[in-house]
């Protein structure tokens, strides 16, 4: 077992998409706390929070670049339609960017930060699921961190472990929602890690896979098809999104359908998506080399894309 992460570090030998290098400035950092900035070790909020209590919330993470959040209109796109679904009562769009962006001045920071964006419906009365006993308005957190991904996960990649555990039907948790509980990620990815792996790959109830437990899963066909699931089963993710963008743009073929392991294992290339680390080359699943073991050069010509597009959406928003 590792030890609990001191301020900025990382755990364990892993190379996961989210693991970071360490930054003594985050031991200073200022956080959001419902229209308050406050020092890392007073920023706190209520037990009776729904957040707290039951996981009931919904967030978003975001990579800064330019000083300015990448792809924040997506991002509170679908913030809104977790609110929405969960009958939370978000504040304004402009409240939520302004929120966002004084924690950014207050920290001056610019490049090389995550931010985590987190909403709860709020205190309650008294420690219940019931809704109807939150007695304020939403829990509004804003976390910014200087954050960069270990070189080598760009580079070298990462590993995979395809979990028992299924991605849920949308009956009885709707994987569309990037909500506060993350229990069946969470279980997923203990599997994978006290596996050997880095991450979890996890198949939908039907068998097919699906996507990772924090991350986007893609393949390289032999025939340098991109494949990515049908999104029935997965978080509609930003990042993910784009790179099918991306794909489109540039006259790469790109499909979102069902597919099972056996197509992964005999992929060219594969890859994760992800806010924080972008495009993510994978080594290996359940221990079957992907391609040579390598980054491939699908894989390679899809991170510089992406960073061309982040960079455009960085001038648009620097224009405004």
């Amino acid at each position: 077992m590792t030890s609990t992460p001191t301020t900025g570090s990382t755990t364990g030998s892993t190379t996961g998409t989210q693991h970071a290098t360490g930054d003594p400035r985050n031991d200073g950092i200022l956080v959001w706390v419902d229209g308050e900035l406050l020092p890392r070790e007073r920023a706190v909020v209520s037990v009776f929070d729904s957040g707290f209590v039951l996981g009931d919330g919904v967030w978003e993470g975001l990579r800064v670049s330019g000083g300015h959040p990448v792809f924040l209109e997506q991002h509170l796109d679908r913030l809104e339609e977790g609110a929405r679904a969960l009958l939370i009562d978000l504040p304004t769009r402009a409240e939520l960017t302004e929120a966002v962006y004084a924690t950014l001045r207050a920290n001056e920071m610019t490049d090389g930060v995550h931010v985590r964006l987190m909403v709860t419906r709020g205190v309650k009365s008294t420690p219940y699921q019931d809704p109807r006993v939150t007695v304020g308005p939403a829990t509004v957190v804003a976390i910014a961190e200087y954050k960069e991904p270990l070189p080598a996960t760009v580079t070298e990649g990462i590993t995979l472990f395809t979990t028992h555990v299924r991605r849920a039907h949308p009956d009885t948790l709707d994987p569309r929602l990037n909500a506060h509980s993350k229990l069946n990620d969470v279980t997923a990815c203990i599997q994978a890690y006290t596996a050997g792996a880095d991450e979890a790959l996890m198949l939908d109830p039907d068998g097919f896979v699906a996507t990772c437990n924090s991350t986007h899963f893609f393949l390289v066909t032999r025939g340098g098809e991109v494949w990515t699931s049908d999104g029935r089963y997965c978080l509609g993710g930003i990042t993910r999104a784009n790179v099918l963008e991306v794909c489109r743009r540039h006259e790469l073929p790109a499909r979102e359908r069902t597919f099972s392991l056996t197509d992964v294992y005999n992929a060219a290339e594969a890859f994760v998506t992800g806010t924080f680390a972008g495009v993510v080359p994978v080594r290996t699943v359940d221990g079957r080399t992907i391609g040579t073991g390598e980054r491939g050069p699908v894989v390679e010509r899809l991170q510089g894309l992406y960073q061309d597009l982040v960079a455009e959406d960085v001038a648009s928003r620097t224009a405004r």
